[in-house]
C-alpha cells in the first residue's frame, strides 16, 4: 500500500441485550448496512454478540460462548461478503478442546468472509478472570492491504501494547471496547494519546445505552497520528460513523518527530 492511500473505516457503536444473540446480530446488521458502498473495514465493539454484562450473564456466558469458527464468525462472514466490506468484530470464544475455557476475542474476516486471523484478549480487566483466559500474542493482521493491530478495551491502558504493535507495523489499532458511563474520560484521553504516541491511528469502538445495570457512554472515536480526533460517534445513541485514515500522516509524523528511529527499549527495565 502506498504511503498516499486513504482508506475509509467504519466504526459501528452500538446497544447490545444481554445474552441474546440473534438480536444483537440482527442490530449489528442493520448498522453495518449503513456503511455498504462507504468503507474499506467495519469495526464491532467488544463481545458484540452477548453483550458484556458479565454480572448478569454470570455463568450463562460459558452456554453462550462459541468456537471460531463458529455461528456467530459465519453470520459476521456472510454479512462481510453481502456488504463487500471487511470486519473486525469483538466475539465470545469458547475454547475447541478444553470444556469451560474462554477468551475475549476479536475477529478479522475479509470482504470475501475468509477468516483472517483472531487475536485474544491478554491483559484482562479484573473482573475478567472469573471467565476467561488472557491470550498470549500480540500478532498484526494484514486486512484489506492495511497493517492492522488489535487491543481490547481495558489494553488502551498499556502503551506497551500499542508501541509493540506499531514496531511490527501496524498503521491502525482497533479498539473494540465495553466503556461505562464514567470512564468515557480515559476512552478520550487514551485513544489520542496511544495514536499520537506511537505516530499511528486508534480506532475505539464502543457499546453505547443501558445493558443490564451499566449505561455505557459510547463516544465511538477515531485518533489519527497527530492525536487528532478525525471522527466521533454521540455520547447516547446508536451509530454507524466513517473515518476516512490519510496514511500519508503517518510518514509525514515520524519525518517531523523521528521517535521510533530513537526508540531504544534495550534500555527500559519493565
Amino acid at each position: 500500500m502506498s504511503a498516499n492511500d486513504k482508506v475509509a473505516v467504519g466504526l459501528v457503536q452500538m446497544k447490545c441485550e444481554p445474552g441474546n444473540k440473534a438480536a444483537n446480530l440482527e442490530r449489528a446488521e442493520h448498522l453495518l448496512a449503513e456503511l455498504a458502498g462507504r468503507v474499506r473495514i467495519a469495526c464491532l465493539p467488544e463481545m458484540l454478540e452477548v453483550g458484556y454484562d458479565l454480572g448478569g450473564l454470570g455463568a450463562a456466558l460459558f452456554e453462550l460462548a462459541e468456537p471460531v469458527p463458529g455461528p456467530t464468525s459465519d453470520r459476521l462472514a456472510l454479512l462481510a461478503r453481502k456488504l463487500g466490506f471487511a470486519i473486525v468484530g469483538g466475539v465470545t470464544e469458547r475454547d475447541p478442546d478444553v470444556a469451560d475455557l474462554l477468551y475475549d476475542t476479536a475477529i478479522l474476516l475479509d470482504r470475501e468472509g475468509e477468516l483472517v486471523g483472531r487475536y485474544r484478549k491478554s491483559h484482562l480487566y479484573p473482573t475478567e478472570h472469573a471467565f476467561f483466559r488472557p491470550g498470549s500474542e500480540l500478532p498484526v493482521f494484514e486486512l484489506a492491504g492495511l497493517r492492522i493491530g488489535i487491543a481490547i478495551c481495558f489494553e488502551h491502558a498499556f502503551p506497551q501494547i500499542f508501541t509493540t504493535l506499531a514496531r511490527r507495523g501496524a498503521a491502525l489499532v482497533v479498539n473494540p471496547s465495553a466503556v461505562p458511563v464514567g470512564f468515557g474520560h480515559l476512552q478520550d484521553l487514551r485513544t489520542r494519546a496511544r495514536a499520537q504516541d506511537n505516530q499511528i491511528f486508534v480506532a475505539a469502538v464502543n457499546h453505547v445505552g443501558k445493558e443490564g445495570t451499566v449505561t455505557y457512554c459510547g463516544r465511538s472515536q477515531v485518533a489519527d497520528p497527530r492525536g487528532e480526533l478525525v471522527a466521533l460517534a454521540p455520547d447516547a445513541a446508536e451509530a454507524a460513523i466513517v473515518a476516512e485514515l490519510d496514511l500519508a500522516i503517518i510518514r509525514q509524523q515520524r519525518k517531523q518527530e523521528p521517535t521510533f528511529r530513537a526508540l531504544r527499549p534495550e534500555l527500559y527495565d519493565m
